[in-house]
């Protein structure tokens, strides 16, 4: 069944980018079958927008300074963030076995201001 649930993301060279852990369903159902959809709304509930398309996955964050951490820093940062503390933020995401989910637009659709 697919898998729906409420996400922050991030367009990046438009490509939809959103930071994972490996033992979610989400992880698991993107491993088994790599197509997704992102779909998103407009503040004013009558507008929305739906990406398809195909999905990547990188690699398990495995150390704080590997790329997989470096991309995730970066997401972190594309969405305006900044912390207090980016050594402790590396080894969380090794810790919590994060890694990045790339959604590849193949199709858009929608209705959009």
């Amino acid at each position: 069944m697919p898998q729906l649930s409420n996400i922050y993301f991030y367009l990046v060279d438009g490509v939809a980018k959103i930071s994972v852990t490996d033992d979610r369903a989400k992880t698991r159902n993107a491993r088994r079958e790599p197509r997704g959809s992102l779909w998103f709304a407009h503040e004013d509930f009558f507008h929305y927008a739906v990406l398809e398309g195909a999905i990547s996955l990188s690699p398990v964050a495995q150390e704080p300074d590997d790329a997989t951490v470096d991309e995730l820093v970066e997401l972190y940062r594309a969405a305006g963030q900044d912390h207090p503390d980016w050594e402790e933020f590396r080894r969380s995401q090794v810790a919590d076995k994060r890694l990045v989910l790339s959604l590849t637009p193949t199709r858009a659709y929608g209705m959009w201001p």
